[in-house]
């Protein structure tokens, strides 16, 4: 379940009616969750996946939206942000997946949006696949490769604005948080009519870390590997990619809130879209024109605390949605339970 519907509330600003990064009208998901064993002993076993967000339901090529990613600590192999953060653009589905895994997702992307735009590569320019990965190796059988360039076309394929599944589906299946399960997870804020929504895949943090809640301390892993987080953070405020980078910043403030501390092994990064302005690939204007929001007005900093709220309570979310998961060598990682203190 939720954090929420378990008595605790993060912060004092209100959620969207999903608690969801879809609450952000236009921002859509779809999750790819790959489970089976690769041999009768279970010694090899396939525990990954693939997630797809997507900033709005129309060509994302031909229509780009504002971006711009923060890297807290770069531990990590993800594919497009050097692009992103040079132009402020974004023009692909922002893909999940575990870290072997971004070249098969980066190609079946490309093959996505070649399939939807015969003239990249041809008539126009190339295209720049955004993917962000951590190692889920300790459940999955990374060095197998079980993710595929079809699997990335599924999860595009499968996106919808409804609720998002959580937990341990897509590229959360075989991720670990605190030495619980972890993964997918999500929430989102409302302030002064705009939205702001946040996706994390969670993998990060020592047991002994985790802050803010007590819990139930048998199963868990006592030892884990530094592991990383990706956060995804979507709005609807008319936002410029200098101002986006300011706001994704504060999910740092979230991901702290829940222990981590960014270690030396942790790729911690964000990756943040407004999608209030649709930028035309094609266009013979020599100059456009759009609004965003005043610097100096008080609505930015309700938009920080946004970021660090929703990101904190996505991070939670990936914990208390997650189930107790079995993968390769007999691993598992057990669901972790959470209580509010003094309870």
């Amino acid at each position: 379940m939720k954090i929420r519907e378990m008595g605790i509330t993060i912060g004092k600003l209100n959620t969207g009616e999903k608690n969801c990064i879809t609450d952000v009208p236009g921002v859509m998901v779809g999750h790819v969750t790959l489970d089976y064993p690769l041999n009768e002993t279970g010694t090899d076993y396939v525990c990954t996946g693939v997630t797809a967000i997507l900033p709005h339901s129309g060509n994302m090529f031909k229509e780009k939206v504002t971006a711009a990613s923060c890297v807290l600590n770069g531990f990590g192999k993800t594919t497009g942000l050097v692009q992103v953060n040079e132009l402020g653009v974004l023009e692909s589905p922002i893909m999940l997946t575990n870290t072997f895994g971004v070249p098969a997702v980066t190609q079946g992307t490309i093959e996505y949006m070649l399939e939807e735009n015969p003239e990249i590569g041809d008539t126009t320019g190339t295209i720049n696949i955004v993917v962000g990965e951590c190692n889920d190796s300790y459940l999955n059988s990374i060095r197998k490769f079980p993710v595929k360039p079809e699997h990335a076309i599924e999860a595009i394929n499968k996106a919808s604005n409804h609720q998002a599944e959580e937990g341990a589906v897509g590229a959360g299946k075989g991720m670990v948080c605190f030495g619980y399960k972890g993964g997918i997870g999500s929430s989102s804020r409302v302030v002064s009519g705009y939205t702001v929504g946040c996706m994390v895949l969670s993998n990060f943090g020592r047991k002994e870390d985790f802050r803010g809640f007590q819990y139930e301390t048998k199963g868990g892993l006592s030892e884990t590997a530094d592991g990383s987080i990706i956060i995804v953070l979507a709005t609807d405020a008319p936002l410029s990619d200098r101002q986006l980078k300011r706001v994704a910043k504060r999910c740092g403030i979230g991901l702290g809130r829940t222990g981590s501390h960014f270690s030396h092994g942790s790729g911690d990064i964000v990756i943040a879209f407004s999608n209030a302005h649709k930028i035309p690939h094609f266009s013979d204007e020599t100059a456009e024109t759009r609004t965003q929001l005043r610097e100096d007005h008080p609505i930015m900093n309700q938009l920080f605390a946004a970021a660090a709220e929703a990101a904190e309570e996505a991070i939670l979310n990936s914990l208390t949605q997650a189930v107790t998961t079995h993968g390769r060598e007999g691993h598992v990682v057990e669901a972790i339970c959470l209580r509010k203190e003094g309870n």
